[in-house]
């Protein structure tokens, strides 16, 4: 695990409710304001790896509604269309810095020991050697039943155990954990939580209608302990804050951080 002053490369989540607004529309100034926070980190000699969710609203924004009843091919199809969508808005705006950016698609088995990791871990190292930005995501298009991943929560842990990173920063639409909702009064937000933590428990009460994304906060969670428990401290905070990123590596109290 690197000392907070040693940090030379992360994984950064951003889910599908960060990236859209209430008509789930991809929100420009959301993509502008991580990729600015990213281009402040590159040029501390930190390294991100982004895993970024939306392709799905992306490719609904071009096509609107589909004549496709099944719900796991509508899910390929929009995905299909959305994927090069989301990435020319990441390009144009990575480009506005003078950096360049990457896609690396995966499903879940290409985590499997053998040759495709093996070739993943050359192209992420090759990539970030050469300072582009990688931004990962699944392969919806092929990735369907066991080679699923549960969300981007789980993608994110597998690329940051997969690189060693020194954080995993989880962003969401919530300011962190908390005891309850978020609304209500009494409930506080849990600064930081130790693998061992039952901190469960709170999941129910917090419960609130999930967007478009996947992954809700029993996930967040048993991600979030299972990468810290491989000592990688990992962070779920609100990534429509202001200066989020760059905030948690500087040691600010921002979001609920996980330890082993």
């Amino acid at each position: 695990m690197a000392e907070d002053n040693d940090i030379k490369r992360i994984v950064v989540k951003v889910g599908t409710n960060v990236l859209t607004n209430r008509d789930n529309r991809i929100l420009g100034p959301v993509l502008r304001e991580l990729v600015r926070q990213i281009a402040v980190l590159y040029e501390r000699g930190i390294m991100v790896i982004l895993v970024s969710s939306g392709s799905a609203i992306a490719g609904r924004e071009v096509l609107g509604t589909t004549k496709t009843k099944n719900k796991s091919i509508r899910r390929q199809i929009y995905s299909s269309v959305g994927q090069p969508r989301l990435m020319r808005y990441y390009y144009n705006i990575f480009a506005d810095y003078g950096m360049h950016c990457a896609q690396v698609l995966a499903t879940k088995r290409d985590f499997d020991p053998g040759l495709h990791r093996k070739n993943m871990i050359n192209c992420y190292e090759g990539l970030l050697s050469e300072g582009v930005i990688p931004i990962a995501n699944e392969d919806d298009a092929v990735s369907l039943t066991m080679s699923m991943f549960s969300d981007n929560d789980e993608l994110a842990s597998l690329v940051a155990e997969l690189l060693d990173v020194d954080r995993l920063i989880i962003l969401s639409d919530t300011d962190g954990l908390y005891t309850g909702h978020p609304d209500d009064k009494g409930s506080k937000k849990l600064r930081q939580v130790k693998v061992d933590e039952n901190v469960e428990k709170y999941v129910k009460a917090s419960n609130k209608k999930e967007g478009e994304g996947r992954g809700g906060m029993a996930s967040k969670i048993k991600i979030a302990k299972g990468t810290a428990e491989k000592d990688i401290p990992t962070f779920i905070a609100n990534g429509k804050r202001k200066n989020v990123i760059v905030d948690i590596i500087d040691n600010k109290e921002i979001g609920t951080k996980f330890i082993h």
